[in-house]
């Protein structure tokens, strides 16, 4: 069925890389050390942003002879994360047992490789230099074009652009995907890496913080961007108690980049991933909120989580750890939160010191050890787009 309680995917594989480290143990290790990768800002000798920035190590190495074409920033934290946690041979084994055409490739980015045009400007030749090459990085939709490359599919591939809930709304594309037969399995993920674009952007925007980010605290100044790459394989079947149970999607049609302030899409989101599940709100034992640290979205996402949820569900933003990674941040927290389910640990809101007034819902300061079987986790992007993710034990 598209419409009403779907059945649950199996997530069969998962990893992610951000600039924590490189796969699972990496990341969760520092999140439960409480170990921020947040960096004073050194991206490309930026000397002149007073801010902080979750910068992944290793992007310096080219990517191999056979996927050349592809070489840019954003493609290399693609292939340095997909090397993560056996996700190739997980992939690659799926592509085997289905066919290459039956398994399909859906990723989210909100610039892609927008570094590498960047670096081309930079170059000052006219025409631009004959290392450029626009289709295979630039280009949104390279990054899915470079997964299927690299792992050998060749079902569909979409790349997914809704800014901040670009790698959330890959699943819901994904569910309907499989749910209409045109693959059998799906590999969904998000790739964003750091740009002169979305730094300067975001500053000229008045949107980053000159500290590490506070995401909820009555000090929060602003968000830390970061860079990240993850991925996960859904099928109807597998060997995983980890599933996809529930999402649901919205859009705030209020305003270009600010949120409704009240919430309005954030909570519709909300309700229908919980729908979609076929769950009440009492079943859910954390929300991962998006949680930026700016004014308007985490007041805005602690109305919406009040009026649905009340003040009981614990609740932490985790951009404390990794900033916010954009495109990738949807496909970051789906991954923490199946680590929080694995490890029945609630990680705190990092740097949150003093809950600021309205801010009416269980958020966490301190880490919990508890049960945890289904997750909520938020991602909501600019121009109002929506999405939120059910993920649990089944």
């Amino acid at each position: 069925m598209i419409f009403g309680k779907m059945t649950p995917l199996r997530i069969t594989s998962y990893t992610y890389t951000t600039c924590l480290g490189a796969g699972l143990n990496a990341n969760w290790d520092a999140i439960q050390a409480g170990r921020s990768g947040l960096q004073p800002c050194t991206f490309f000798r930026i000397n002149d942003l007073d801010t902080w920035v979750g910068e992944v190590a290793g992007l310096d190495q080219a990517l191999p002879p056979s996927l050349a074409e592809f070489d840019c920033r954003n493609n290399r934290l693609s292939w340095l994360a997909l090397q993560q946690d056996g996700f190739i041979t997980r992939a690659q084994s799926a592509i085997a047992r289905y066919g290459a055409a039956r398994v399909g490739i859906f990723i989210g980015t909100s610039t892609s490789g927008i570094h590498q045009t960047e670096l081309a400007y930079f170059a000052n030749q006219d025409p631009l230099p004959a290392w450029y090459q626009y289709r295979t990085t630039h280009n949104v939709s390279s990054v899915a074009t470079f997964v299927r490359a690299a792992l050998g599919a060749s079902g569909p591939a979409i790349a997914i652009s809704t800014a901040c809930s670009s790698s959330a709304k890959v699943f819901a594309s994904a569910q309907r995907a499989l749910n209409t037969g045109l693959c059998d399995a799906a590999i969904v993920g998000g790739v964003d890496s750091l740009c002169l674009t979305t730094l300067y952007g975001f500053h000229a925007l008045q949107l980053i913080s000159p500290r590490k980010c506070q995401p909820f605290d009555s000090q929060r100044s602003g968000i830390s961007i970061g860079e990240a790459g993850g991925f996960a394989l859904l099928e109807k079947t597998g060997d995983s108690n980890l599933c996809l149970l529930g999402y649901g999607e919205s859009g705030d049609a209020y305003h270009m980049s600010s949120p409704h302030p009240e919430g309005a899409g954030a909570q519709l989101a909300m309700g229908a991933a919980l729908r979609k599940a076929g769950l009440d709100t009492s079943a859910i034992d954390y929300i991962n909120l998006h949680g930026t640290g700016t004014q308007t979205n985490d007041s805005a996402e602690a109305r919406a989580v009040q009026q649905l949820f009340g003040n009981t569900t614990p609740a932490s933003s985790t951009k404390g750890w990794t900033g916010h990674t954009l495109g990738a941040a949807g496909i970051v927290e789906a991954c923490i939160a199946l680590e929080a389910i694995n490890y029945h640990y609630l990680p705190q809101s990092l740097h949150l010191q003093d809950v600021d007034e309205g801010m009416d819902i269980a958020l966490l300061k301190h880490p919990e050890t508890r049960p945890v079987a289904r997750v909520l986790s938020n991602s909501f992007g600019f121009g109002g787009s929506n999405c939120s993710l059910i993920l649990g034990s089944h």
